[in-house]
C-alpha cells in the first residue's frame, strides 16, 4: 500500500532532541528496565558473580556500541536501526526480518518493565507477589505511557530529561547508603568458582546485556538530535558510561545488604528488598518511588522510539501496515499497535519469560547488525573489522549459553523463540515477494498506459 499521498506519512521534526535530551531518553530506557528489573534474574543465574556479570555485559554493549556508533556518525536516522539495516542489506528479508526482532525485543522490554512497574508498586501495600494488581498496573502504565507520546516531542524530552536526572541521582544515593549500611562488606559477592558454572555466568550475562540495549533508542531518534552525525555517537557513550558505573554501585550495595537466596527470593523487587535493612521502612518507600519514576520514564522513552522504528519500516514498505480507520499519522497507528502488544505480553507472560524472549531477539539481531557492517559497509564507515569480529564472537558466545541453560530449565522460551523466528522471517518473505509482485504489476500497467 502506497502512502505517500494520504497525509499519514510518519513526521519527524529535526533538532527537537538535543544531545541532553538524547542522553535522558538512552538512560531513561536502561535504568527502567536495568537495575530494577534484572537484579534479581542475573543474581539467580551468576549467584555470586552478579556485579561482574553487569561489568561484563557493558564490555559487551561497548563492542557491540561501536557498530551504532560508526553508522549512525554516518547515516543518522529517524528510522536508525532499520535504516542500518537496509543499508547493509538492501531491501531484503534479512533487513526487514532483523528490523522487526529489534522492534519487537523493545516491545518485549516494555512489558518487561510494565511488570517490574507492578512488582514495586505492591511492595507499599499488603499485597501477595502473584497478584493481578502487578499485570493491572503495568496496563494502566502502558496506558499513560501512550497518552503521553501523543504530546509533542519537545515534552516527552522535557519530561525524560527531569526523570533521567531523578533516576541518576536517587540510585546513586542508595547505592552509597547502601554501601555505608552494609559497612562495606559484599556478604553475597564472591567470585569462588564453586559458586558459578562458566554458563551459568553467561546466562546472567546474556540477561544484563538487557539492562543496556536502551542505548539503541537514541539511534532511533537520530533524525530528531540536534547536529546527529556528532550528537548521537556521544549520547551512545555517555549512556552506556552512566548506566555502567550506576549498575555496579547498586549490585554491590544489594550484595551488601542481602544474602544470594534473598535477592532470588524477590528478585522482581530486589532493590526494594535490599532497602529495607540499609533504611528500613523508609528507604522502602524511597526505593520503590525511584524504581515508579524509573519504570515510567523508561516505558515512555521505549514507546517514543520503537512507534518511530515500525513508521519507517512502514514507510520503507518493509511492513504491511493498516489504518483500521483510525485517524493521524502512521506513526500514530504504530504507537497504537506497539501499546496493545505490550499490553498483551504483560498479562500473559511473566519477568523471567519476557526477559528471556527480550534477550534471544535483541542478542540475535546485534549479531545482524555487526555482521552487515563487516561483509558490507566497513570501508565505507572506516570500522575496524576485529573489533566487529570481536562483538560477533561475544554475542555469539553469550547468546549459545544463555539457550544451554533454556534449555535444559525452560523449553518454553525456547519454542516461543524459535516460533518467533520464523513467523517473522517466513512473513517478511511472503510479504516483500507480495510487494514486489504488486510493484511490477503497477510499473507493467503505467507502461501499458
Amino acid at each position: 500500500m502506497d502512502h505517500s499521498h494520504d497525509n499519514r506519512s510518519p513526521s519527524y521534526t529535526k533538532g527537537s532532541l538535543t544531545l541532553w535530551g538524547a542522553i535522558a531518553m538512552g538512560t531513561g530506557v536502561m535504568i527502567g528496565a536495568g537495575i530494577f528489573a534484572l537484579t534479581g534474574q542475573v543474581a539467580e543465574l551468576a549467584r555470586g558473580w552478579f556485579p561482574l556479570a553487569f561489568v561484563a555485559a557493558g564490555v559487551v554493549t561497548g563492542f557491540s556500541a561501536y557498530s551504532y556508533v560508526k553508522m549512525a556518525n554516518a547515516w543518522p536516522s529517524a528510522g536508525g536501526i532499520a535504516m542500518f539495516l537496509e543499508k547493509a542489506y538492501g531491501k531484503s528479508v534479512m533487513t526487514g526480518a532483523c528490523a522487526l526482532l529489534m522492534a519487537f525485543s523493545m516491545v518485549i522490554n516494555e512489558s518487561l518493565v510494565a511488570r517490574t512497574f507492578g512488582a514495586y508498586t505492591l511492595q507499599l501495600f499488603d499485597a501477595p507477589e502473584d497478584s493481578w494488581l502487578v499485570p493491572a498496573l503495568g496496563v494502566g502504565l502502558l496506558a499513560c505511557a501512550f497518552l503521553i507520546n501523543i504530546l509533542s516531542n519537545r515534552f516527552i524530552q522535557s519530561l525524560s530529561f527531569f526523570m533521567a536526572f531523578i533516576k541518576i541521582a536517587g540510585l546513586a544515593l542508595l547505592a552509597g547508603g547502601g554501601l555505608w549500611a552494609a559497612g562495606f562488606d559484599f556478604q553475597s559477592v564472591s567470585v569462588a568458582p564453586s559458586e558459578t558454572s562458566a554458563s551459568g555466568f553467561l546466562g546472567a550475562v546474556a540477561l544484563a546485556i538487557l539492562a543496556y540495549k536502551g542505548f539503541t533508542t537514541i539511534t532511533n531518534s537520530g533524525g530528531e538530535v540536534v547536529n546527529p552525525n556528532k550528537n548521537v555517537g556521544c549520547a551512545i557513550i555517555a549512556s552506556i558510561t552512566i548506566c555502567t558505573a550506576l549498575y555496579i554501585l547498586v549490585a554491590l550495595a544489594v550484595g551488601g545488604n542481602l544474602s544470594i537466596n534473598e535477592i532470588v527470593k524477590a528478585k522482581d523487587y530486589s532493590l526494594a528488598e535490599a532497602a529495607r535493612p540499609a533504611f528500613g521502612d523508609y528507604g522502602l518507600w524511597i526505593t520503590v518511588g525511584f524504581a515508579i519514576v524509573a519504570t515510567a520514564s523508561g516505558v515512555i522513552a521505549s514507546v517514543f522510539a520503537v512507534s518511530r522504528m515500525l513508521a519507517m519500516l512502514t514507510d520503507m514498505k518493509l511492513v504491511p501496515h493498516s489504518h483500521f480507520g483510525m485517524p493521524g499519522s502512521i506513526q500514530k497507528h504504530t504507537l497504537v499497535y506497539t501499546i496493545v502488544l505490550a499490553m498483551l505480553l504483560t498479562v500473559f507472560f511473566d519477568l523471567s519469560r519476557i526477559a528471556s524472549l527480550g534477550a534471544v531477539f535483541y542478542i540475535i539481531m546485534d549479531i545482524a547488525i555487526h555482521w552487515g557492517v563487516f561483509r558490507h559497509l566497513r570501508r565505507e564507515i572506516g570500522a575496524h573489522g576485529a573489533v566487529l569480529i570481536t562483538a560477533i564472537v561475544l554475542d555469539v558466545v553469550v547468546l549459545g549459553a544463555f539457550l544451554w541453560i533454556k534449555v535444559s530449565s525452560d523449553m518454553l522460551v525456547i519454542w516461543v523463540s524459535l516460533a518467533g523466528l520464523a513467523l517473522v522471517f517466513l512473513g517478511e518473505r511472503v510479504f516483500l515477494r507480495h510487494t514486489n509482485e504488486s510493484d511490477a504489476t503497477d510499473s507493467n500497467e503505467q507502461g501499458k498506459k
